[in-house]
């Protein structure tokens, strides 16, 4: 079996915007002795060759800030009037399955992502969505992950493109892009230049109807073949959060 990484590095990159900003301190390994002589163990009964562990703290990082999944509570507190699953409440039944990938690579920035063409490249590849599949958008955004524009540029999937997944079965899809919909700088100049609220976040609020996970962030679908693979995308069990930081994999035979 092949095990392919999908997920970014968890590291600080000062190009990151800093709602992106990650923080994390290493702790090497020569602190922890002074640790356990505090805790009463004389160094002359430390064991021969200790060197101390290392130990590392994240000092900052939002939940949104590298390769991750969204719950249904990010997007709304309720779905259909009922609460809204949090991260630590979405089954990982849905985190596990049969992969596809959707090569959007040809969609020029700020150019929605349609259900047309969804439809278009799946009759050209001859492929079918089935229920449970993790779709995977390939955007070929993921070059600009690390650079201070990565937020700004790339593609999105439109609202009623999600609503179609959605209704295929599909309980958890990704991209390669920073989000899911369009830009968001973009998304906000557009929604004042028309005045239109229709605009904002439109893949994202699909979720206040039809209950869906979607990742961010994801990395190397470049490598992917369209299908034959699984993937796993297991967030960490983060008790009441909107999303959480995951490691996602595709794994093929």
């Amino acid at each position: 079996m092949k095990i392919i990484d999908l997920s970014k590095p968890i590291q600080y990159n000062k190009q990151d915007p800093w709602f992106m900003k990650v923080k994390i301190k290493h702790k090497p390994h020569h602190k922890a002795k002074w640790l356990i002589r505090i805790l009463g163990l004389p160094f002359k009964l430390f064991p021969k060759n200790f060197t101390g562990w290392a130990d590392d703290t994240i000092q900052k990082m939002g939940v949104h800030s590298t390769t991750h999944i969204d719950a249904p509570w990010h997007y709304s507190p309720t779905v259909n009037g009922e609460k809204a699953k949090t991260i630590d409440e979405v089954p990982l039944d849905w985190c596990f399955g049969e992969g596809i990938v959707i090569d959007m690579k040809h969609k020029v920035d700020f150019d929605p992502i349609t259900v047309e063409d969804i439809q278009q490249f799946l009759e050209e590849n001859q492929l079918e969505i089935q229920p449970n599949m993790i779709v995977l958008i390939k955007t070929g955004r993921d070059k600009f992950n690390g650079t201070k524009d990565f937020h700004k540029k790339g593609t999105g999937v439109s609202a009623k493109a999600t609503e179609w997944l959605i209704d295929k079965g599909i309980k958890v899809m990704g991209i390669d892009a920073w989000g899911w919909d369009l830009p968001l700088p973009y998304m906000i100049q557009k929604a004042k230049e028309t005045n239109n609220s229709e605009l904002f976040w439109e893949g994202h609020l699909v979720g206040q109807n039809k209950e869906y996970c979607h990742m961010e962030q994801l990395v190397n679908l470049d490598v992917l073949p369209l299908t034959g693979f699984k993937v796993a995308v297991f967030p960490l069990k983060i008790v009441g959060a909107s999303a959480a930081p995951a490691r996602v994999v595709a794994m093929l035979e």
